[in-house]
């Protein structure tokens, strides 16, 4: 008992062990997480990364065992990270097999009005509506063993067999094929040739591009990886500097 405060001391003995134990619950945690005690932390960056993961939901929600990337998770972030005078950069990281037409569409003109530099890279897969994305950034990458599915618009659920069924699948994908010819150097009707390409597909029509033949395409700007993308955008970054502050480089 402290004869000042009228409470009870807790022994010394007993602090250490509850230390040991949060610090034990700590690790236990991480491991079960991400399977490692320790995760590598990044400095403070002036880089913001962004991750377009899994399939992209739109206005209807995907099973619980669908790994997905929200559009209203991805559009407040893209409006704060174009505010905070901080970030100066945005890292756009795909691994996506695609999803909600009109949700990919929203992303992609986004991340192309930004003020801000951006840089793009597809790792694993950037198919169908990952596309548009891919390309809505300043500058894209592809890694040499990922792949791009380009392939028509489709519809789910219910199709009523009325000719306006056809002209609104076809002015949906005049509005895909309109923003990627647009925002990357490849040629309207070499993608729509790849778009309605028979027998590349086993059970569709379209096409899968390997990163060298979506640079050679002129889909994506470069094959590269994370490396060669932070470099990129590092002097992009420096470029849009004023005058002033050309000098300061980030390290």
């Amino acid at each position: 008992m402290n004869p000042f405060t009228n409470e009870e001391e807790t022994p010394k003995e007993d602090n250490e062990d509850n230390e040991k134990q949060d610090s034990s619950d700590g690790i236990l945690s991480k491991i079960q997480q991400l399977g490692q005690t320790e995760v590598a932390k990044a400095p403070e960056s002036n880089i913001h990364c962004l991750n377009i993961i899994g399939q992209i939901e739109g206005h209807l929600q995907l099973p619980p065992q669908n790994k997905t990337t929200k559009y209203e998770h991805i559009i407040p972030q893209i409006v704060a990270i174009e505010q905070n005078p901080k970030i100066e950069g945005l890292l756009v990281l795909l691994n996506t097999v695609g999803g909600d037409v009109e949700a990919g569409l929203a992303i992609s003109e986004m991340i192309a009005s930004m003020t801000k530099p951006s840089v793009s890279i597809v790792l694993g897969g950037g198919h169908s509506i990952g596309v548009p994305i891919a390309v809505s950034t300043r500058h894209s990458f592809i890694a040499e063993t990922a792949t791009m599915t380009i392939h028509p618009i489709r519809l789910t659920g219910m199709v009523i067999g009325v000719p306006q069924t056809f002209e609104y699948l076809d002015k949906m994908q005049e509005r895909v094929i309109n923003f990627v010819t647009s925002h990357s150097n490849i040629e309207e009707e070499k993608f729509k040739e790849l778009m309605l390409s028979k027998g590349n597909l086993t059970r569709d029509i379209g096409t899968n591009v390997v990163g060298t033949d979506a640079v050679s395409y002129g889909l994506i700007d470069e094959v590269g990886g994370v490396g060669l993308a932070i470099k990129k955008l590092q002097e992009l970054i420096q470029e849009s500097r004023p005058e002033k502050d050309k000098g300061s480089v980030d390290k």
